[in-house]
């Protein structure tokens, strides 16, 4: 298994990153090429995909990072595992790269979001050393 950073846009990315928004919620709206150029464009995102040992797409996950005066912080999103490839320990594995991915540039916290329905994907955050924080998160639409 390899994670990669997206750096090109091609049809194939397209295709798969919207594949798998469809599963991550019905609320997500298929991406433009345009937009997932402006995030693999962006000197703060990243776009990983994880590929298997024949090139195969498997899940993508996303990276935001920052920098405040209490630190360099690293905000991970949209963590998806095809549905024809969950159960295998992929998930576990594409996490574990990103974080060492996100390690390698010296950041030394990391935080991401979840829905408490998804409960596997609370067991996956938990096990890997997250800490559940508890916080008030505001969300505001401006559109």
């Amino acid at each position: 298994m390899r994670l990669i950073e997206v750096e090109r846009c091609e049809n194939k990315v397209v295709d798969f990153v919207n594949k798998l928004l469809k599963q991550l919620s019905t609320e997500c709206q298929p991406l433009s090429e345009d937009c997932i150029n402006k995030i693999i464009n962006s000197p703060n995102s990243q776009l990983l995909i994880l590929i298997d040992i024949d090139d195969t797409y498997i899940g993508m996950i996303s990276i935001g990072e920052y920098h405040t005066p209490s630190g360099a912080k690293a905000w991970i999103e949209d963590v998806v595992v095809d549905n024809l490839y969950r159960g295998r320990g992929l998930g576990r594995t594409m996490l574990e790269m990103a974080i060492n991915h996100i390690r390698a540039k010296g950041i030394q916290k990391v935080s991401l979001t979840t829905n408490p329905k998804r409960i596997v994907a609370n067991g996956l955050y938990k096990s890997l050393g997250f800490k559940l924080y508890e916080t008030n998160v505001y969300k505001l639409n401006l559109q």
